[in-house]
């Protein structure tokens, strides 16, 4: 199966590598406005194919995703330091205008999976300059991942069992659904009490600020994220790919909410196949609410 990446700066080629590492595809293209950039970037990942799975790996123009199943969008500018996902808006939607028509003409069967940010917004946009395709965007699959990592490291477990979802924007408005959380089946407070563990509500405060601040820590430290979000793209193109039905926090439309969000989505063969809604304490409820009103406030500018 076939997967193409558009954007091959470091979110891209770090998708594109994760992809290759993981064996998720048979075959992978890169396709950048920088041709030089993307041969390069695929000529060094085609090197890790013999001692990992073997993907074939290339590059070329827009003709080159043809027949791929999955279209990884991760062309734009970087959020850099000091500078939130939504100040991104008006540059990376002015690139999705040239770049989104493309795509969908020489690839109009493929999942588009969008990982440029402000990533929600984007998938609306990208939603509707391919009319009729599947979209979805990489939500907060990264942000739960964060959520679940932190959560691991105080109960002192393997971080897979650990559940916990980020729900709404991928960004400051961002919902920990603490309601959803646990560890191992028993809710992170009946586990802590369990192992004889601390926890307190400043441990958990802790977890909630390193969740919401892990991006622009990094950005501080080393001017861009590209692991996590790597993986994570490669995680959501599997569930496309193997049409495994996976419960992924994906973005995408949310008629309920007015515009492209992140809940437990079921991801398949098509894309998104189905939308779950966790009952949530009143105080998640409202603030979920309240950052789909912070996404609209801010999408407006793209429909005029």
């Amino acid at each position: 199966m076939k997967v193409a990446v558009v954007g091959a700066g470091l979110v891209g080629a770090t998708a594109a590598y994760a992809l290759t590492l993981r064996g998720s595809c048979s075959d992978l293209v890169l396709v950048d406005r920088d041709e030089a950039r993307a041969q390069a970037e695929a000529q060094d990942i085609a090197h890790a194919a013999p001692v990992s799975h073997g993907t074939r790996v290339s590059s070329g123009g827009y003709a080159a995703l043809a027949d791929a199943r999955v279209v990884v969008v991760a062309a734009g500018a970087n959020q850099q330091p000091g500078e939130s996902r939504l100040d991104l808006l008006d540059k990376n939607a002015a690139i999705f205008r040239a770049v989104i028509p493309q795509i969908a003409h020489h690839a109009p069967q493929a999942v588009l999976l969008i990982a440029t940010n402000p990533v929600d917004l984007l998938t609306d946009l990208a939603g509707r300059l391919a009319p009729g395709q599947s979209v979805l965007g990489s939500g907060t699959v990264l942000d739960s991942a964060r959520f679940r990592h932190m959560i691991a490291q105080r109960a002192n477990v393997d971080p897979r069992h650990v559940h916990g979802y980020v729900l709404g924007e991928h960004g400051d408005s961002e919902v920990l659904a603490w309601s959803t959380a646990a560890v191992a089946g028993l809710p992170v407070a009946d586990f802590m009490a369990a192992r004889g563990l601390e926890w307190t509500p400043e441990l958990r405060g802790e977890i909630d600020t390193g969740t919401r601040d892990a991006a622009a820590t990094i950005i501080q430290g080393k001017r861009a994220t590209y692991y996590g979000i790597g993986a994570a793209l490669a995680r959501i193109a599997e569930a496309v790919l193997g049409d495994r039905r996976s419960v992924l926090t994906v973005s995408a439309p949310t008629p309920e909410y007015g515009v492209s969000l992140s809940l437990p989505r079921i991801v398949g063969a098509g894309g998104v196949e189905g939308t779950l809604l966790p009952t949530l304490t009143p105080q998640e409820a409202a603030a979920l609410q309240e950052s789909a009103d912070v996404l609209q406030k801010r999408g407006e500018r793209l429909k005029a």
